[in-house]
């Protein structure tokens, strides 16, 4: 029995979300068989859960540049006025 083809990983956040909403559009279309919207539901949750996670990370990285830059920025604007 042959192995599943290992899915192409999105080049980035906004790939991702496009390639999902297509997969979407495709599937809400109903001209997809049974084990067609099995394998795009697949992909639609991989594709998910890079996106969840990329945002996670862009958070993270939001609260180190708020906690560690911008607040001290702001502090020192708050000086100035």
């Amino acid at each position: 029995m042959p192995k599943p083809a290992q899915p192409v990983p999105p080049k980035n956040f906004e790939s991702a979300l496009a390639e999902l909403e297509s997969l979407v559009q495709t599937m809400e279309s109903g001209r997809l068989s049974l084990e067609e919207s099995l394998g795009a539901y697949q992909r639609g949750a991989e594709l998910l859960k890079y996106c969840q996670t990329t945002l996670d990370a862009a958070e993270q990285r939001i609260s180190v540049l708020d906690g560690e830059v911008l607040k001290d920025l702001s502090s020192a604007e708050a000086g100035e006025a």
